[in-house]
């Protein structure tokens, strides 16, 4: 048997591509790293650029799992 740990949400997952991404955008932007990426979904989404914006929400989700949410959801009823 499996035990998962206490502190896990049970979210969507973050593939291994994505993971790595993450801790390289996070050892160049820091601790602002997921507000970055935050940044970029949003400009993607903006533009209009759906693949964009799936990968720098993939890496905010990485980074900071609730934020990503935020703006998952009203970017998916919008488009």
């Amino acid at each position: 048997m499996r035990f998962q740990p206490a502190n896990d949400n049970r979210g969507k997952r973050v593939a291994s591509t994505h993971l790595h991404a993450a801790l390289r955008h996070f050892a160049e932007h820091g601790l602002a790293a997921a507000d970055h990426a935050r940044q970029q979904a949003l400009s993607a989404a903006d533009a209009g650029d759906r693949q964009s914006f799936e990968w720098w929400l993939e890496i905010c989700r990485a980074l900071d799992r609730r934020m990503a949410s935020r703006i998952d959801l009203p970017v998916q009823a919008g488009g």
